[in-house]
């Protein structure tokens, strides 16, 4: 073979990694995009790229050969479009859950007195309370620590062995359907999360009610927002261990309902 010859097929190679990893990078940026953490204004949009990217290349070799390109014309768009649809509906799933922790931290905020307490959360793009905030972090220390990356990376993989690029979804309706049943879930988690401390906050908002009817000269509605404070900061303290069988199990569900997405 002369070099000449030698050099073409060469160059055809490096077009179709280039082709391999770029159809790969669809599914794998979009999920990225739309996951919690990694997919938020905290993260610049040239590091998120360079993720996708470097994921894309690696898992590219594992995965089914693309379909080969013919130009740009309806089938490929198409492709493109279910390429993105499915990875952000996978990522959209697991952000739901992380949205989970954000309510019950808007629902404890509201007992504790901390309601009025808003600034800027870069995490999810708006404005939020302290206690969300720190309920929004906990769930993603608690997503890395249970190795929720390597879940995530995993249920990639599948996806793309169950779909490979451009392949016909099955019932397009059953796999996004799956979605909207995590909304009940949601509310169900993040309430369930701040039940112990809004028990707590009830029943110190009625005896400082009660106390308030029977010894107004105290003036126990000025002091009752500080103890509200104080007894809500300490039973995060104490439930701060108690929470993480939960939001595994959150995760589980929300990994559980991506994979009906992605693998149907």
């Amino acid at each position: 073979m002369d070099p000449a010859t030698a050099m073409v097929i060469d160059g055809q190679q490096a077009f179709g990694m280039i082709g391999t990893v770029m159809w790969t990078m669809l599914r794998t940026g979009a999920m990225l995009m739309a996951m919690p953490l990694i997919g938020t204004r905290a993260i610049p949009v040239r590091i998120r790229v360079l993720m996708a990217g470097t994921l894309a290349m690696a898992i590219a070799p594992m995965l089914p050969p693309p379909p080969a390109g013919h130009g740009i014309d309806a089938a490929t768009v198409l492709a493109v479009a279910k390429e993105l649809a499915l990875g952000v509906a996978m990522g959209f799933a697991l952000r739901l859950m992380f949205e989970a922790g954000a309510l019950a931290g808007e629902i404890v905020s509201q007992g504790m007195g901390l309601a009025f307490a808003q600034m800027t959360d870069p995490l999810r793009g708006t404005s939020s309370g302290v206690v969300a905030q720190w309920f929004y972090l906990a769930f993603g220390l608690l997503f890395f620590a249970s190795d929720g990356h390597l879940a995530m990376i995993g249920l990639l993989v599948r996806s793309y062995q169950a779909l490979p690029v451009a392949a016909a979804w099955p019932d397009p309706t059953a796999m996004l359907g799956a979605i909207p049943g995590l909304f009940s879930l949601v509310l169900r988690g993040g309430l369930l999360l701040a039940l112990p401390v809004m028990v707590a906050m009830l029943a110190t908002n009625l005896a400082f009610g009660v106390l308030a009817r029977a010894a107004p000269q105290l003036n126990p509605i000025q002091l009752g927002l500080p103890v509200a404070l104080l007894l809500g900061l300490f039973l995060l303290a104490v439930l701060v261990e108690q929470i993480g069988g939960p939001v595994q199990g959150l995760f589980q569900s929300a990994f559980d309902a991506a994979a009906r997405v992605a693998t149907p």
